[in-house]
């Protein structure tokens, strides 16, 4: 029975998300046939600065110890898909009009090509907005959210896990992520934390998340600060625990910040075996040791 809800959970979802028509970016470059090339969104940070103006020749790519050679360089800002996943239980409730502010203005933030969709979750998940990248839609749904209702955080973030791989299919050349806010711990969900964990290394989406319930970790490590904090580190995005909702907006401000000035690199693995086996991923800037550079982990080798 519970894989049959789960099941029409995700059919219920998949109805919901379409990209539009007119969206428009550059596809993938072509490589042989049988050739997979795994691609990596890499921020690189010093201190609290984003670094820009980096070349090819300052990455170093190594999958399980042995140094690969990047194939795909793009420095440039590609256009985003991103959803925008708002918690509506009850918890939120006097929290949300500051919430709905900080969200619209990170709306604010997007270009032209980006594209945006609006969830809201408790028990239940809404798409409030498909993909668009129109400001007034998106910023018009943002004010429809409404709290109320047990939060199925685990749900929610399967459903749009799911979808977005979905739309990340079609090969265009774009960044693809989940920006994420919730107040509490998980009580009303079928999934558990660790098949949101599995699908995130799936599907290789980066993950942002702000947590305004969970403690930071190392004071008392709820079950949201885990979740939250292995989505994040897993794929290559971040977590934030913002003290005060006074810090909201702040924090959607440097989640931008980061999704405009991150690098796009690309390689073939020496490992040409196709086992379904998990590969580790690390990338350096062997010339400097004053930064921090940030990715996903690893990934699964696609199986024959």
């Amino acid at each position: 029975m519970r894989r049959l809800l789960l099941f029409a959970l995700l059919l219920a979802g998949a109805a919901r998300f379409s990209m539009p028509q007119e969206a428009t970016a550059r596809r993938l470059p072509r490589f042989e046939a049988g050739i997979d090339v795994t691609q990596l969104n890499v921020s690189v940070t010093q201190g609290r600065q984003f670094i820009t103006g980096l070349s090819r020749d300052d990455f170093a790519v190594f999958e399980d110890g042995v140094r690969q050679q990047i194939s795909l360089f793009i420095p440039e800002n590609l256009p985003l898909s991103l959803v925008l996943m708002l918690d509506t239980s009850t918890s939120m409730t006097e929290k949300l009009a500051t919430a709905r502010d900080a969200a619209k203005r990170f709306v604010n933030t997007l270009r032209e090509e980006d594209l945006a969709e609006v969830v809201q979750f408790n028990d239940r998940i809404t798409t409030l907005q498909e993909y668009t990248s129109d400001h007034a839609a998106l910023t018009g749904a943002i004010d429809r959210t409404e709290a109320g209702g047990p939060t199925a955080l685990h749900n929610a973030l399967y459903v749009a896990l799911k979808d977005l791989a979905r739309q990340k299919k079609s090969g265009e050349l774009r960044r693809w992520a989940i920006v994420l806010l919730s107040d509490g711990d998980d009580t009303a969900s079928l999934v558990s934390d660790e098949q949101v964990i599995e699908l995130a290394r799936q599907t290789e989406i980066h993950i942002y998340a702000v947590s305004l319930g969970s403690s930071r970790p190392g004071k008392s490590f709820t079950q949201a600060a885990y979740l939250l904090s292995t989505l994040a580190n897993d794929t290559g995005g971040r977590v934030y625990f913002p003290n005060s909702l006074s810090e909201l907006e702040r924090v959607y401000e440097r989640i931008a910040e980061e999704l405009r000035t991150q690098f796009s690199l690309g390689y073939v693995s020496n490992n040409a075996r196709r086992d379904g086996k998990w590969r580790r991923i690390v990338v350096r800037l062997p010339a400097r040791d004053d930064v921090e550079v940030r990715h996903k982990i690893g990934y699964y080798a696609s199986a024959r």
